[in-house]
């Protein structure tokens, strides 16, 4: 199997200027061809730091990608740099790139000036896959098995995301053409409303008694839970994708409907397809959230089939007035209880005319009240067959409690609807 590092070049993001993003699509391009990516490492704008870092990867690696330090500037010293790692004489120029600078620049309305001109120049040591989307060419550098033990390949890209992501399937093809290859496979299924931790203890049993060449990865996210990748490296794709699914299979008695999908997806898809194709609607009605279920609910395509709307209630003038929350139940219980969630989610399921309907009602932080601890979030569910309520308490940030609130309460509704479905 051949190996992969991935070096990001630049003070910019040593600093946090920028984040890089360059490495994880890259990174899931190699993968996705048999590549095994096993470091990603960050070089500041020095000469000799580059030169010793990259000599280093490609003696580790047989594929080193970099991206960039490739602007016409004279703090871009990558080019330089690869060529003294690549003993290269001189410059000589790339004619096609050179006619792209000529282009862009004067679609632009620019001038092309000598600054520009020099970035077709490229060391006599590399091949030069050209860049359609920018000035700086992707230089390609291939090292004899007599430098490295091994045959190595360098692959400079320009550091502009989206002139990276233009480049890489040309990338990948150079790759696939002179790397012999064995196949990766991966699959996920992803699991809802348990903490990574409590998942890990519950699951111990099945991980433990996974074949020695499976590795288990568990992949947390704030808004879609956890996701259980499983990867197998060489053998048959097939015979591999045959021997996962067997063991996801095992997990389905122990996770039950914590499981929402057997690939890498969202709660908003996973409630998408119990709504799509059935007639039943559904609505939200948020406070704590301040519409981030809605936002989350109307990122999938075609969610206007079955989403009738929201209403942000943030004040409680709002939950009474437009919701119908009775002012004595806010006094009583207060505004973060099961009863106003409950009141929330009948009152936006009976304004909407929805089937279904979800409401939240919390304290996101940075304090809590005389009731309740920061962190809580009280979550309405309201259906044909009643209502529900679930509270939860998250120790996170307000961000993060937010980002959480609403994910829970996506993964609630999935829970509700599916009773009622299997009932």
């Amino acid at each position: 199997m051949t190996n992969a590092s991935i070096c990001t070049i630049g003070d910019e993001i040593l600093i946090g200027q920028i984040v890089d993003t360059n490495s994880s699509r890259i990174s899931r391009a190699l993968e996705e061809i048999g590549i095994k990516v096993t470091r990603m490492l960050s070089i500041g704008d020095d000469s000799e730091e580059i030169i010793t870092n990259l000599d280093n990867e490609l003696r580790h690696n047989g594929i080193v990608v970099t991206t960039g330090g490739l602007g016409p500037t004279r703090d871009d010293i990558t080019k330089a740099a690869l060529a003294a790692l690549s003993g290269s004489s001189t410059y000589i120029q790339n004619d096609t790139q050179l006619e792209i600078i000529h282009s862009i620049l004067q679609a632009r309305g620019l001038d092309v000036l000598d600054i520009n001109k020099a970035q077709a120049l490229v060391p006599d040591t590399c091949e030069v896959i050209p860049n359609r989307l920018g000035t700086a060419p992707v230089m390609v550098f291939r090292f004899p098995e007599e430098r490295y033990g091994h045959p190595s390949t360098l692959y400079s890209l320009p550091g502009v995301p989206f002139e990276a992501e233009g480049a890489l399937p040309d990338v990948i093809n150079d790759i696939k053409a002179h790397t012999p290859l064995t196949d990766i496979f991966h699959k996920c299924v992803m699991v809802a409303g348990l903490a990574e931790s409590a998942l890990s203890k519950l699951i111990e049993p099945w991980e433990d008694s996974l074949p020695a060449d499976m590795r288990l990865a568990y992949l947390p996210n704030q808004l879609t839970g956890v996701r259980l990748r499983l990867s197998i490296y060489g053998g048959d794709k097939e015979e591999e994708e045959r021997r996962i699914d067997e063991r996801f299979a095992l997990l389905k008695p122990i996770l039950g409907d914590r499981i929402y999908a057997y690939s890498d997806d969202t709660l908003q898809n996973a409630i998408g397809a119990l709504f799509r194709g059935t007639g039943m609607t559904l609505s939200a009605a948020e406070s704590c959230t301040g519409g981030m279920i809605s936002s989350l609910i109307t990122s999938v395509p075609g969610a206007s089939e079955y989403y009738l709307g929201s209403v942000t209630s943030y004040a409680v003038a709002v939950k009474e007035s437009v919701l119908g929350v009775k002012p004595d139940t806010v006094n009583e219980y207060g505004v973060v209880s099961p009863e106003v969630a409950a009141a929330m989610a009948e009152g936006v399921r009976k304004l909407t005319g929805s089937t279904y309907s979800v409401a939240t009602t919390g304290l996101a932080g940075p304090g809590g009240d005389e009731r309740n601890p920061v962190g809580t979030v009280w979550i309405g569910l309201s259906g044909p067959n009643g209502t529900s309520t679930v509270s939860k308490v998250y120790k996170n940030d307000r961000k993060r409690n937010i980002e959480r609130f609403a994910s829970a309460a996506l993964d609630e509704l999935r829970l509700f609807v599916l009773k009622d479905l299997n009932a």
